[in-house]
């Protein structure tokens, strides 16, 4: 599926991002490269996360899915992580209980990733706060919800940053794309994405990735999301097929723990050393990561993968008696 091409893309980026040079220094294409690879994660999060819920009745089988994907590697790499490298007892709760992105910051050299999974947990926290409250038709807000964050970011002049409330936007900007998807913003939406130019889209989105773009940085959210829709209606075109790969399908597999995992390797002998040293053990780190990232996902995470699907299940079960 076109969906999982793009994860597999977008991990692939931010993993080049912090690990490979890209090109001339003066030219930022490390630091366009992690805003694009994220940007893309977010918006298929977002499309995934909001679809779920437009489909399936219990928050608390939402809930209980996403504990059980998310939670257990990420513990188990900050028991490591912070264990190795110590932290104080607010730096353990801020990131056991994903609020590390907030000020004061309390990440670290090897969890400085954990950013984007405390946005993760908090929007999870807030979408399913809606549906709660408002159930499915709250979900309608997403539009507005998702303009106000950026709006508030044009107030602030922030480009790019980790926190929540500055890159929410982008999680959000996807929510919308499964309110297209499943026909809840009319038809208009739909034939917008099945006429788009992809190419010029994702020109447009690498420009709103760079740090000197200015005020395309504000579009990024909006040109991910459209750029995945148009793929999602236009299956046939060349960059759809070129997304149906199955070395990316792998990679989008393992892409959770390639993340989470990455850091504490780039901070180990595998990734010491300056210039030339540094970069001859790539190869090793690269194969070394990859190895973990297939035992983590196949024989860790897959257990508690299924129980969260377990649990679920009887979530949903008991919402549609």
């Amino acid at each position: 599926m076109v969906l999982d091409g793009w994860r597999g893309l977008s991990i692939l980026f931010v993993l080049a991002t912090h690990l490979l040079p890209l090109g001339p220094k003066a030219w930022q294409l490390n630091a366009t490269s992690g805003p694009l690879g994220m940007a893309l994660f977010f918006t298929l999060s977002g499309f995934l996360i909001t679809n779920f819920l437009l489909n399936h009745a219990s928050v608390a089988s939402f809930l209980v899915r996403r504990f059980f994907r998310i939670v257990p590697l990420a513990w188990l790499y900050l028991v490591v992580a912070l264990a190795l490298t110590g932290g104080d007892t607010e730096d353990w709760l801020a990131h056991l209980f994903f609020y590390a992105n907030w000020p004061p910051m309390h990440l670290t050299a090897v969890t400085s990733h954990f950013w984007s999974l405390c946005v993760e947990v908090q929007f999870y926290a807030g979408i399913a706060l809606l549906v709660a409250l408002l159930k499915q038709r709250g979900l309608l807000l997403v539009p507005l919800v998702c303009l106000a964050f950026t709006l508030y970011r044009v107030s602030n002049d922030v480009h790019i940053a980790i926190n929540t409330y500055y890159r929410v936007d982008e999680i959000l900007a996807g929510s919308m794309l499964a309110l297209i998807y499943n026909n809840r913003l009319g038809n208009w939406p739909q034939q917008f994405l099945t006429r788009t130019n992809q190419l010029l889209v994702f020109a447009l989105l690498v420009i709103s990735c760079h740090p000197e773009s200015g005020f395309m940085n504000y579009l990024r959210p909006y040109l991910a999301a459209t750029l995945v829709g148009s793929t999602l209606f236009n299956e046939g075109t060349r960059m759809a097929s070129a997304l149906d790969n199955r070395m990316l399908f792998y990679i989008a597999g393992i892409s959770y723990a390639l993340y989470v995992i990455h850091p504490l390797l780039a901070h180990s002998w595998l990734g010491s050393g300056e210039g030339l040293d540094k970069y001859l053990k790539r190869p090793l780190l690269f194969v070394t990561l990859f190895a973990l990232a297939h035992f983590s996902t196949f024989y860790f995470e897959k257990k508690w993968v299924n129980l969260g699907k377990g649990l679920s299940s009887r979530f949903q079960s008991a919402v549609l008696r």
